[in-house]
């Protein structure tokens, strides 16, 4: 089986987590139509959200070991020596930070529950006023 490469498989988990996202906020849309597309809906982004943050778990957990494993945090605290193992470690670790699509996937879910919220309020106003 051919494996993706990590920049491709972030991209996937990226828009594995806007489909979730979408998913779930859509629902207060679909259920106004029907009961079975609220349910297909609900099963795809329950099915994506375990993916994203299963992946988001297993990215934290590996920063917060290696960050463990090399004692940075007691070294940097206690402005102890860093070699040149610990520094190539911290700037993995940056880097990663800083070309996560994490907080992209954030500012969609915020994005999507907002536009959700409003078409769900004005949706029941509508029918509290018919």
């Amino acid at each position: 089986m051919a494996k993706l490469s990590k920049k491709y498989y972030r991209v996937l988990l990226f828009w594995v987590g806007v489909i979730a996202t979408f998913s779930y906020r859509v629902i207060v849309v679909l259920n106004n139509y029907s009961s079975l597309w609220v349910e297909i809906a609900w099963y795809i982004g329950t099915l994506g959200f375990i993916w994203y943050f299963a992946h988001r778990y297993r990215v934290a957990s590996s920063r917060a070991k290696i960050i463990e494993e090399r004692r940075l945090a007691y070294k940097i605290y206690n402005k102890k020596e860093l070699n040149q193992g610990d520094r190539d470690t911290l700037l993995y670790i940056l880097k990663g930070l800083r070309s996560s699509k994490a907080k992209w996937n954030y500012i969609v879910i915020f994005l999507f529950s907002i536009i959700s919220l409003i078409y769900a309020t004005i949706n029941n106003l509508m029918k509290l006023a018919e």
